[in-house]
């Protein structure tokens, strides 16, 4: 992802996550500290053909451990492997950043990307009560451990850093 991706991406955020969306700044934030010698960010986009942005994700790291910040896909791509193409992404930079560990957080109501995450391994092992706002909506807690051993490749759209 770069600063020129950040409008369609915040395109994309808006519709998929209208209560809780991400700032035009949150964006530029993060990919601030993707770039560079001391980058321990990695985000990326995908997109169609025609360049029109259909997913995106992004990993922070701190020593040895990573945490999912994101993982967005287009209403008309949900469903076709493109959250694991993303993931996958994710879990390589997880690997470049020597992190042994990969965190996040999902919805309890989200089930699909619950069987996403634990088909590369991930398992639960906590609850953020109240996480997601508004609605008052639980996080489960989610772990990777060795996050290199649970990289597949899925073929599709492209991916962007």
């Amino acid at each position: 992802m770069r600063w020129w991706d950040i409008d369609p991406v915040l395109a994309l955020e808006r519709d998929l996550f209208p209560e809780d969306a991400w700032s035009r700044g949150m964006f530029w934030s993060e990919l601030a500290h993707s770039r560079g010698p001391e980058a321990n960010r990695r985000y990326v986009v995908a997109e169609t053909a025609d360049g029109t942005i259909v997913g995106y994700a992004g990993l922070a790291s701190s020593g040895e451990l990573a945490d999912v910040q994101t993982i967005a896909v287009a209403r008309d791509h949900q469903g076709t492997g493109l959250g694991s193409r993303l993931l996958t992404e994710l879990l390589r930079a997880a690997g470049a950043f020597e992190c042994a560990e990969v965190m996040l957080e999902c919805r309890v109501d989200n089930v699909r990307a619950q069987k996403l995450y634990e088909r590369f391994g991930f398992e639960a092992i906590g609850f953020r009560r109240g996480y997601y706002q508004p609605g008052n909506v639980d996080a489960l807690v989610m772990r990777l451990t060795d996050p290199s051993t649970s990289v597949n490749g899925v073929q599709g759209t492209e991916i962007h850093g």
